[in-house]
Order: structure tokens, then sequence, then C-alpha cells
């Protein structure tokens, strides 16, 4: 597995990352939960990506990785769903950070993310000041932003956050030539979520209601046929794209996800496949912003 730096920031982490929301589904077998956790370290991933949000995801890592833990950076986000306080405050961050500690049975963590807030929140000192203490107490490594759009944008600008976290995958480019630059050239770390494009080529109909079905529009209307694999495809595009220094992978199968470190494992996509798949999304792009 190919190891980076995430950023400036003196963080390794992996070319893949393990997204680990699945795991957060207190339906998942605590046995099948555990065997996806550690096949994900034992296929060389470094990187485990969770959020406050993603049920008992955060206890899960706690439960079966704590003893693992300096085999991995990992990554989090904050800044709602803390009982009795309200969302997008500094104590609702503060608080998510102390509780994701005791959660995930860890002294630090590496990466905390504000998770998808508007700008107008960005812009309020206190919320980036709760993050900006535990960074200084030791809690965690580096304040980070995971959102889209022109709230990114906002993030990157503030000057205050060391990482990100985007959509960016063949369906998602908007990314690569607007804020991807700006936030290397501030020396961020950047995660790129829904490297698969949640894989729209898998429908030979429109899914309604399902969370890719815009991806699946967008795959549609770029109309490509490549001869190739397109989970491959799809994750030596999105990890090799410049700036880029971890993809997260989101599964509840231990093979699956091997099957995409592997793929990744190929290096770098031929010039003429990322040209065709770059132009393709440029001549159909119809306000395709970034999906959330």
């Amino acid at each position: 597995m190919d190891i980076r730096d995430f950023g400036m920031t003196g963080i390794k982490v992996s070319a893949v990352g393990f997204g680990a929301g699945a795991v957060g589904d207190w339906r998942m077998d605590e046995n099948e939960a555990a065997r996806l956790l550690h096949s994900a370290l034992d296929n060389g991933i470094t990187l485990i990506d969770t959020a406050r949000s993603y049920g008992v995801s955060e206890d899960r890592i706690g439960k079966h990785l704590a003893h693992r833990r300096h085999e991995y950076a990992l990554s989090t986000k904050v800044g709602y769903g803390v009982e009795g306080v309200e969302d997008w405050t500094y104590d609702a961050v503060r608080l998510g950070i102390n509780q994701a500690l005791q959660k995930m049975r860890t002294d630090y963590i590496d990466i905390v993310h504000l998770h998808s807030c508007p700008k107008g929140i960005i812009m309020q000192e206190n919320v980036i000041w709760a993050l900006e203490e535990a960074v200084f107490n030791g809690k965690v490594r580096i304040a980070s932003y995971s959102g889209e759009n022109q709230h990114l944008s906002t993030a990157i600008q503030t000057n205050r956050f060391s990482g990100m976290m985007c959509s960016l995958n063949i369906c998602d480019q908007r990314v690569i030539s607007n804020q991807l630059p700006a936030a290397k050239a501030r020396g961020m770390g950047v995660i790129a979520k829904r490297p698969l494009a949640n894989a729209p080529w898998r429908f030979a109909e429109r899914p309604f209601g399902h969370y890719g079905e815009a991806y699946w529009e967008r795959f549609r209307a770029m109309d490509l046929d490549l001869g190739m694999d397109w989970d491959e495809v799809a994750i030596r595009f999105s990890a090799y794209t410049y700036g880029v220094d971890s993809v997260v992978v989101g599964t509840q199968s231990a093979e699956h996800l091997a099957r995409n470190a592997r793929n990744a494992e190929n290096g770098k996509l031929p010039d003429h496949v990322i040209d065709l798949l770059r132009h393709a999304f440029h001549m159909n792009d119809h306000h395709w912003e970034g999906q959330v």
C-alpha cells in the first residue's frame, strides 16, 4: 500500500483509507464488525475514518482496534448530536471530541473535521476555537473540515484548517480545478470521499431514491466505454488525482475492501484515460456541484 504524507501535517496515511460507516450499523454482527476493522489494517490500510453520526462506529473502533492504535491514523467528525447541547457551538465540538476520545479508547485523534457545516457556521469563531483548543491540548493533531462547494472554499480561505475532506470521483470533479489547488497551496492534507461514485455502473435502470442517483445521471451523460473494470478505474482516478492524499472506501465487505486496496496498488491511470474522464465530465457538466 502506498503510504503518503497528509499534506504538510506530519501525519502519514495510506492511499486507500477505510470509511467506517458500515460498522456503525448496530444490525451488523459484532464479530463481522471486528473482522472488517481488522481486515482493513491487515491489508495495509493506515487511515480509519468515522464520524459522530455513524451509529456505533466510534464505539466499535475503540472496542476492536484500541490495542492496534499505533498502526493507523484516526479521523472523525464532530459538531452536532451532543445531548443537551445546541449543534454547531463551542460545547458541541468540545464535548464531541471528548466523547470520541472515550469511545475510541485513545488519548488523541489524528484528524478531526467539522462535518459539513455551512459557511455561516465556519465563520463563527467559537466553533473553530474549540477545535484549535483541542489541538493545543494534545487531544487532536490537526483541525480539518469536511464539506463541499462554497462551504469548502470558505473553510480553506480561513487558513485555520490543516486538512479537508470532500467528494472527488469520476462523476464529481469540480473540486479538482477549484478548491483542491488552493488547499494544496496551503499545505493542507486532502481526503477524497465517495471515490467509487457509489458505483453507478451496477444499475441498469435509474436507481430512484438511491443515495447515488445523482451520480447515475452523470455517469450516463458522460457515456464512456473504456473497456476496463469501472471499480478499478474509479479508485485509481481518485487515489492518483494530484493533491489527494487518501481516498476512503466505505463497505460492509472485507473482500471488497481488499479488492479496492489491490486496485489502487496498480497506480496512476494512463494519461489518455485520465484525459477522457476529465473531458467527458467537463463536456457534460451542467452545474454538477460536489455531492454532500
